[in-house]
């Protein structure tokens, strides 16, 4: 039997404290002679699910590509805690606690489940070589909990790519969970899996925010997911911020209806 996870991961968060953790600031983002992202401005509230949602080529995943430092930006600011990282590559992010999952898993497909775990955690420590050879029993003991509560603790023996895509992207969750993230941002987490899992993966997705802490910034386009799931919602619409507000709002917002909704 292994222990609890929320005895293992530390609740980073502590109290309702409604201060922004993750701030964007007139950021813009070009490719060449197109622009996938012209002046947007945000906030994700610390300790919430923030949503963000559009259509396809709208700029959401260049956005979150900008916040985790995958690429440059061309103007504005990313501040994570207060601290400015628009400058600061991947690796540097992720040690702060600011850490993503694909709409495409990214797991290590011909390694279990168990070493899958423990191979994500260089994320937060110095040294690839930490991750095998050097994990102690608080990290094997950690990997199972997280494991078991993803619902793949009977599985953390199977080689991943065995799994069902929807197994292989709560393996990903997982990981992601392993590095003890201060915020997450999920780029389509329900995306090609089976309807019967959906509601699994919502659950975690509520109490890894509700139970360890974890701010949550979502792009979904399972509309009912995000609008049941989000505290807050961002719409974007040709690389531009068309509205914000609470689910109930954004349903109502015309603009959203016009350029979004009307087509789900």
């Amino acid at each position: 039997m292994v222990s609890c996870p929320g005895q293992i991961i530390r609740d980073r968060v502590g109290g309702a404290s409604v201060s922004t953790i993750i701030d964007v600031q007139n950021v813009s983002k070009s490719f060449g002679g197109v622009t996938a992202n012209r002046n947007i401005s945000l906030s994700v509230k610390k300790g919430a699910i923030t949503g963000l949602i559009g259509p396809n080529g709208s700029g959401k995943t260049t956005l979150f590509n900008s916040i985790v430092g995958y690429h440059p930006i061309d103007a504005g600011k990313i501040q994570f805690e207060g601290r400015e990282i628009s400058k600061l590559p991947v690796q540097e992010i992720a040690r702060l606690g600011l850490l993503r999952t694909f709409q495409q898993t990214r797991i290590y497909a011909q390694m279990h489940g168990l070493d899958n775990m423990l191979i994500s955690l260089p994320h937060r420590k110095m040294r690839f070589s930490d991750a095998f050879g050097r994990n102690g029993a608080a990290e094997y003991e950690r990997a199972e909990a997280l494991l078991e509560f993803v619902g793949l603790y009977e599985k953390r023996f199977l080689r991943a790519g065995s799994l069902s895509f929807g197994q292989q992207k709560l393996l990903e969750f997982a990981m992601a969970l392993m590095n003890e993230p201060t915020g997450l941002l999920l780029d389509e987490p329900t995306a090609g899996i089976n309807p019967t899992l959906i509601n699994g993966l919502i659950d975690r997705l509520q109490r890894a925010n509700a139970e360890f802490g974890i701010t949550l910034f979502v792009i979904e386009h399972n509309m009912r997911v995000i609008m049941n799931m989000a505290d807050q919602i961002y719409c974007l619409a040709h690389g531009e911020l068309l509205a914000q507000g609470s689910p109930d709002d954004i349903q109502k917002d015309q603009r959203v209806i016009d350029a979004y909704l009307g087509a789900h």
